[in-house]
């Protein structure tokens, strides 16, 4: 039981709560309002986190870090079967310009220049996870 004393204040969430509640409540198989009583917050606050996550206003701040680049040139068009084959839909934007981010560990992401941030960035952050 809690017992209030005085006026009662809203309550100031971290932004690393917010997100491992919402995390929560996106899980396969979660209830929502269970998710939210659990962690006493009002279901329309929870809505507006998930909101916020999902329009890249409510993130981890990550200070910026340098990384090696590399440029290398174009590999050969070769249409044998290779480990990881574009289909006829993504070959047919070969004009545009692409972006290749190459991890430490070998994973390599390719995506064309107008890739949204908001997409990249949870394309990333699932790679990390």
């Amino acid at each position: 039981m809690e017992i209030i004393s005085g006026v009662e204040r809203r309550r100031q969430w971290r932004v690393e709560d917010k997100l491992r509640i919402v995390a929560e409540a996106e899980r396969p198989g979660a209830c929502f309002a269970d998710v939210a009583r659990r962690h006493e917050v009002s279901r329309s606050v929870l809505w507006g986190w998930r909101k916020q996550v999902r329009s890249g206003a409510l993130a981890v701040e990550q200070m910026p870090a340098f990384m090696p680049v590399q440029i290398a040139p174009e590999p050969p068009s070769n249409t044998s079967a290779s480990p990881c084959s574009l289909s006829p839909e993504a070959t047919a934007g070969r004009d545009a310009q692409r972006i290749e981010i190459v991890l430490p560990d070998g994973t390599a992401v390719r995506v064309l220049e107008t890739v949204g941030t908001t997409a990249l960035r949870r394309v990333l952050s699932a790679l990390r996870g």
